[in-house]
């Protein structure tokens, strides 16, 4: 599920950045087409790096914090259960 979350993630920020290009591109249109000023593109540049910035703040790697919210199992907690589940089994067979 975690690795789920991660893809979710980076297909996000792949559509950022792709996002980003393109309205680069369209900027640098409009300033050739004299529709919009060089300072002006600049601010409108500067205006989409600090919302990209601010959204990825929003989606750093989650914490343990987040994985105890979402009660998602650590690979500790995994790796406990396999030994457990490797106990049982040996006592099954073992009967």
């Amino acid at each position: 599920m975690i690795e789920d979350f991660k893809k979710i993630i980076f297909l996000g920020l792949g559509s950022a950045a792709y996002t980003y290009e393109k309205i680069s591109d369209i900027i640098e249109n409009l300033v050739k087409k004299g529709q919009l000023t060089v300072d002006e593109a600049k601010d409108l540049s500067e205006e989409l790096k600090r919302n990209i910035k601010e959204k990825d703040e929003s989606t750093k790697p989650l914490s343990k914090k987040d994985a105890d919210i979402m009660n998602f199992v650590t690979r500790d907690e995994l790796e406990e259960i396999k030994v457990k589940l490797l106990e049982l089994e040996n006592k099954i067979n073992n009967k």
